[in-house]
This record gives structure tokens, C-alpha cells and sequence, in this order.
């Protein structure tokens, strides 16, 4: 990327100003983000291309394209370090290069395509044997070259970090210099999994290495896209439709120009954008918009009344059923049940309060047959179609910056923002940063889906349960329904059933997404049915479930981190709970208290056991799952999106509430289970047992369940009074 600076500090407010009129390059290097001159950036020293992944220099360095968005999770450094780690280099010489959203290139393969976003906890998992086999590919040429330089057979030769080796003689030749005279085949020599290293032979995976992110996050040089400055660049800011789907029709456009710094209003197809020369100038010109809008499909819908619906709709015989799942026979199961148990559950909408606005900056070439963007962005093949189809030109035309993301849950992988940003850009036909209001972007949301679930289980005369029932009630699709099935439970007779509605409510993917409710209610109910049967829930599972090996490993490792049956203080219970998120499956324990006087939960400590495979970066790998454990225990105390008349009520953090940092627990314990297979999603896997397990703890505190998401204070008193 190039950008013009003007200050002569490196900070990162100072690298918005610039740097003397010289154009400078930002370039993430093996120290960070590092400024570079123009000539550098643009001289190809980059070295010699070996495959899509990797470029050495005759001086060293080893350019390794990273795939992996960067939200905070570490996928930038991971990414690079498994092609480092096949290919032996000197990690102290790798440079690290945003990719530009390509993913013919740089994607990985998913459901017989190629892709990049970084969703679903992907990264890692299905990068890992693609990048494995690619830094192979490479030790495969720098050996080849060498071995023809020496005129040895290549099967004599080995590496070390940064050097192909001649065994017999002693001889070494650093990657820099074979890089100086290196021939790369077309095609690349094929690599065989088998020849890649042994899980002994490994440095780097299992080990890890220092973030890459960290010290430009630590110093204020991180580049964000909000922090992105171009020369001429202007300002915009939105106001879309208060009713989801809608649409403007007119607007107050002679006022709002007379405003100071305003250039102009754009129309979106849901909204209308104001533009100025400062951001502060085209926030006042926003919010003294007056828009006549016309309505769309979500006029007049009430979240609340919704909810009290789809609990009609699950027991209307006509309605139309989605079948997820059907093994055994169900009926049977039940109508030949010595008990059977059902229960009800529902749950909130929830928005995504990532902590850095949505953002984008677009420059639209003069002919409006290219463009470059800047943006945060989950899934960058998608910022380039969209920016694409926004501007009428091919993808190929568009050229995708990743800057570091504070913070994208999925609601960062759509592109959308980014497209509208293109418009306007094209529009006024000048560099544009678009930049949406907190309070725009809670109005204009994206939610994880509201629902209405039923579960039913049937038990035999040994008390095994043997049939299982459970139906979810909502709008949203898949996201409606991930996490309702249990492949870990291996009942003999399961029906899995969603209903579907139809509102025109903006849903999004939310990290772990349907998990959080979905497994809730199934957690619940295996409860209910331990505490019918006086046994203790880790050893109702074990006995009546059905459980599968796996799940067991990670239920008896949770147990003995948290010493399960050791007592605990007084006006302190333990709920336990599954949790199952892209691959990886785990269990989790909570200590709660209560103030019975405010209905406040407190959540004292927390334990997980995790079985996600190999454990590529152990430290990074870690602090996902905690931060997934923050992140869901918030929204199931706190946070709750409602709506009345099609339109959302809460505006900001004073009444979308959030966990604050004296809500943290004392104690975050989070082990791995040692096993030998491929790795697997770790990003979301912390959130969707924090429901399942207070609720539970909650029962054995007060013999009372909480049935509704989130577990707010006043529905905390509603339940204790019920």
C-alpha cells in the first residue's frame, strides 16, 4: 500500500499525518510494521516467487504471504509459521505479507472451492495441510538447486533453518544465496504427505513464536483501515433505513449541503451517506438528516411478541418443517419410554459490539475501471467481489489492503460496508474513508438470530435415554441451527427439526452462532434429567447418554482440573456443560454466586478442556478460548437486542449493556487434550458451554432453571419468584 505521510514521528496518529511529502510503503516486517520508501516498496526484492506463498531475497529474506485476516486471534503469525516450519526457514528472516484477496491464490479449499474467509474458527484448520505442503514444495527447489550447484545427488542433502546442508562434506548454502541463481520449475515438484516432517522433527508447530502483531499493537504503529489517510481523501458516514429493509425516498439534500465542509449526499439502496471534508462535519450533517423512508418487510415487527410466536408456531401442526437430522426410530423411542422430559427455551437477539467501528477507505481510479481498498476485513475475496459489483468491473480490477481488524466476530466477512464506501468514492470521485456510528451500526445491525427452541428426551427402563427430540423456531437459516445436533451423544433415535419464519430482520453469522442457544437447551435438559434421576451429571452422561469416547476424555480432564467433588464455599455452586465448535469438542465448568436482593450473576471461575486437535501455537491458541469465554459469558449476562415497529431500541454501550472488567472471573483455566490429529476450530469453541453451565449452577443454587438468553438481572428475580 502507499501512502502519504507527513509527520516525522512513527506513531500511529503520526503515520496518519505522513512523513515529509515522501511516499512510504507500510510494510509488516520481522519487527513489526516497519515504514518503507516507495523504491523499495516497489522493487521486487522482494526476490525470487517460488510458489503462491513464498518470495526469498539474495540478502535472506524470506517473504511469506499470509491468508489469515487479523482480528486479535494470532492467524497472521500462525499462518506464515506453518510454511516457515516445511520449508526450514529462519524464522529471524521471515518478513510477513498481507495477502490482496485473491483466492484463486491464496485460498483454502472448503467444500470444493476456493476461499478465504476467515470464519467458522477456519483459519488454521483448513489452512494447515495446504501451507504444510506448500513450504515443502520450496525445501524441495532450494535442494534441488543446490544439489545441482554442487553436482550431488539430492537425496545426500538436508536443511537446517536457513540453509540446505551437505552431510558429507559440510558444505552449506544459506536460502539467500541459492535464492541468487535459483531456477524454480514449472510445475513445482509434487510433495507427497508422507514427506512432510514428523511431529518430532517439528520447531516451530506445537512450540509457536512470538505474534508478529504485538509490537506494532503495543507501540501505536498498528495500521487499522480506520487509521488509513490518502491524499484528497474526504469523509463519510451513513444513516440507513430505521426499518430493516427499508429504503429512502427523500431527504432535506439543500440544507444538509449548505452545512460547513459537506461536498454532498449520496443515495444507497437502504440508506443515505453524507459526505465532507472532516469526519466531525459529516457526522453533525448526519444527524441532522431528515429522511422520508419507505418501509420495508420488517415494518411493525415486535422481537418480543415474535418470540411468543414461534413458541405457537412449534406446536401448529401445519407448520412447515425443515428436517436437520432424523436416525432411528423416534416414535418408537418415545411412545415406548419408561419417562419422558421436555422443556422450552428461548433466546435474545445479539450484536456483534465489535470494539473498532465498521470502516472502509476506496479509491476509484479516474476511468472508474479499477480500484483499491483498504478495510478490515474477515474474508478479502469477498470485500474484492463486492467492491467489484458495486463498480461494475471485474474482481481482478480490485485491489484488497488487509489492515488489522479491532475485533470482527463475522460480522466483518460480508464486504458490505466496503461496497458502499466503493459507491460513494466513485460517486464524488474522490478517496473516500467511510466510517458508520456506533449508533449507526447497532440501528443497522447484523444479528445473531433470535429463537425459540423445544427439546424432548425419552429415557427406557434402565433409564438409558433412547430418544431425543429437538426443534428450533426462528429466522436465520443455518444460522438458526448450527450446534443442534449431538454427534457426541450417540442416542439411537434422534429427530432434529427447525421451523422457519420470515421477517427481514438483518441476521449475521456471531461467533459460534446457533451454538449458543442450541446447546444451552440441549445441556439443560441432560441437567433436568440427572437431577430426576439424583445422579451426578458427569456421571449421567458417562451412564445414560451414550457419550462418545472423545467427549468422555474431555469431561473427565475438566473434572479433574476443577476437582470436581471437592466442596465448595458457601453460596457457591458448579454447573457443567459440552462444548462443540468447528471440529473441536470440550467441556466447561462455572462457579457462581448470587445476589438474590439484585438478581446478579457472578461467574467466580471458569474451567475448559478442549480437544482441537494439534495445537499449532499454544500460547494464541489459549487466549482464543479465553477470550471466547469473556466474550460469551457477556452475552448471556448482559447484552439483548429488541425491536418495536421494525426498528431496534437500543443505540449505544449505555443500554446495550456489556461485561465490564470487575464482571471478569478470578480464574480462566484452559487445558488441551493431547491428541495426534489435524488441527481444529479453537476461535469459538470458549462461548458455547457458558450457557449451559451457569444455567445448570444456577439450579443448584436456587432449584430454579433459567430458560431464557440472556440471564439478565430482572429475569434472574422473575425466575426466582416464579
Amino acid at each position: 500500500m502507499t501512502i502519504n505521510v507527513k509527520a516525522p514521528e512513527l506513531s500511529r496518529r503520526g503515520v496518519l499525518a505522513g512523513l515529509g511529502g515522501l511516499s512510504f510503503g507500510l510494510a509488516l516486517g520481522a519487527d513489526g510494521l516497519r515504514l518503507i520508501g516507495e523504491a523499495e516498496a516497489n522493487t521486487p526484492t522482494s526476490g525470487q516467487q517460488y510458489n503462491n506463498w513464498v518470495r526469498i531475497a539474495p540478502n535472506g529474506t524470506v517473504t511469506i504471504i499470509s491468508a489469515g485476516s487479523e482480528m486479535g486471534q494470532g492467524t497472521s503469525t500462525t499462518l506464515p509459521m506453518i510454511v516457515a516450519e516445511e520449508m526450514d526457514a529462519d524464522w529471524s528472516k521471515v518478513a510477513i505479507e498481507m495477502t490482496w484477496g485473491d483466492e484463486k491464490l491464496h485460498g483454502y479449499t472448503f467444500n470444493n472451492q476456493k476461499m478465504m474467509a476467515i470464519v467458522g474458527s477456519r483459519g488454521t484448520m483448513l489452512y494447515f495441510n495446504e501451507l504444510r505442503i506448500a513450504g515443502a514444495q520450496v525445501r524441495k527447489v532450494l535442494m534441488q538447486n543446490a544439489a545441482e550447484k554442487w553436482g550431488v545427488d539430492v537425496a545426500l542433502l538436508k536443511t537446517e533453518p536457513g540453509f540446505v546442508v551437505n552431510p558429507a562434506n559440510g558444505q552449506k548454502l544459506s536460502y539467500g544465496e541459492i535464492a541468487s541463481f535459483a531456477k524454480v520449475p514449472s510445475p513445482l515438484p509434487a510433495v507427497d504427505p508422507k514427506e512432510l516432517k514428523q511431529r518430532k522433527d517439528w520447531r516451530l508447530i506445537g512450540k509457536g513464536v512470538p505474534r508478529r502483531d504485538t509490537p506494532s499493537k503495543t507501540n501505536g504503529t498498528a495500521l487499522y483501515a480506520i487509521d488509513v489517510k490518502l491524499p484528497g481523501m474526504v469523509y463519510a458516514t451513513a444513516m440507513h433505513a430505521p426499518v430493516h429493509t427499508g429504503s429512502p425516498e427523500s431527504w432535506n439534500d439543500a440544507d444538509i449541503k449548505k452545512m460547513p465542509g459537506v461536498i454532498g449526499t449520496v443515495r444507497l439502496s437502504n440508506g443515505v451517506a453524507v459526505v465532507a471534508q472532516h469526519f466531525e462535519q459529516a457526522v453533525a450533517a448526519r444527524n441532522a438528516l431528515k429522511v422520508t423512508w419507505k418501509s420495508g418487510a420488517a415494518a411493525g415487527f415486535d422481537s418480543a411478541k415474535a418470540l411468543d410466536d414461534y413458541a405457537k408456531l412449534h406446536h401448529d401442526p401445519k407448520a412447515q418443517i425443515t428436517n436437520l437430522s432424523k436416525k432411528g426410530d423416534v416414535d418408537a423411542a418415545f411412545s415406548g419410554a419408561a419417562k419422558k422430559f421436555s422443556a422450552e427455551f428461548r433466546s435474545d437477539y445479539g450484536y456483534h459490539a465489535q470494539m473498532e467501528p465498521l470502516n472502509a477507505v476506496v479509491r476509484v481510479a479516474a476511468d472508474g475501471q479499477s480500484a483499491e481498498v483498504w478495510e478490515g476485513t474477515q474474508a478479502a475475496d469477498a470485500t474484492r467481489s463486492e467492491v467489484a459489483k458495486a463498480l461494475g468491473i471485474a474482481p481482478d480490477k480490485v485491489k484488497v489492503t488487509q489492515c488489522l481488524m479491532g475485533g470482527g466476530f463475522g460480522r466483518r466477512s460480508l464486504g458490505d460496508y466496503a461496497a458502499e464506501c466503493a459507491r460513494i468514492a466513485k460517486e464524488v470521485g474522490r478517496p473516500v474513508k467511510l466510517v458508520w456510528t456506533r449508533e449507526e451500526d447497532i440501528a443497522h445491525g447484523m444479528f445473531r438470530p433470535q429463537s425459540f427452541q423445544c427439546v424432548e428426551a425419552a429415557q427406557d427402563s434402565t433409564g438409558k435415554v433412547t430418544g431425543w427430540k429437538h426443534c428450533v423456531v426462528g429466522e436465520g437459516g443455518v444460522l438458526l441451527h448450527t450446534g443442534i445436533q449431538i454427534p457426541y451423544y450417540e442416542v439411537p433415535n434422534q429427530n432434529i427439526e427447525r421451523r422457519g419464519v420470515s421477517h427481514g430482520i438483518r441476521l449475521k453469522h456471531w461467533r459460534a452462532v446457533g451454538h449458543v442457544f442450541n446447546v444451552m437447551a440441549i445441556e439443560s435438559m441432560v441437567d433436568q434429567m440427572a437431577v430426576e434421576a439424583k445422579m451426578d451429571p458427569i456421571d449421567f452422561r458417562f451412564q445414560r447418554m451414550s457419550i462418545t469416547p472423545k467427549a468422555r476424555k474431555c469431561f473427565e480432564t475438566v473434572a479433574q482440573m476443577c476437582d470436581w467433588k471437592a466442596a465448595r464455599p458457601e453460596g457457591r455452586a458448579l454447573g457443567i456443560s459440552i462444548t462443540e465448535r468447528s471440529g473441536s469438542l470440550g467441556a466447561g465448568v462455572v462457579e457462581i454466586s448470587l445476589n438474590r436482593q439484585s438478581g446478579k450473576i457472578k461467574v467466580h471461575k471458569v474451567w475448559v478442556a478442549v480437544d482441537g486437535g494439534t495445537i499449532v501455537t499454544p500460547d494464541p491458541a489459549k487466549a482464543n478460548v479465553e477470550s471466547a469465554i469473556i466474550y460469551g459469558l457477556s452475552s448471556i449476562l448482559h447484552e439483548r437486542i429488541t425491536m418495536k415497529s421494525g426498528a431496534v431500541e437500543q443505540t449505544n454501550f449505555h443500554d446495550y449493556e456489556l461485561m465490564r472488567m470487575s464482571d471478569l472471573p478470578e480464574v480462566m483455566d484452559v487445558k488441551f487434550v493431547e491428541v495426534e490429529t489435524r488441527p481444529t476450530g479453537l476461535g469459538e469453541i470458549g462461548n458455547p458451554f457458558i450457557a449451559g453451565a451457569i444455567s445448570n449452577a444456577f439450579f443448584r443454587l436456587t432449584g430454579k432453571r433459567l430458560t431464557h438468553l440472556p440471564f439478565t438481572p430482572d429475569r434472574v428475580l422473575e425466575t426466582l419468584k416464579a
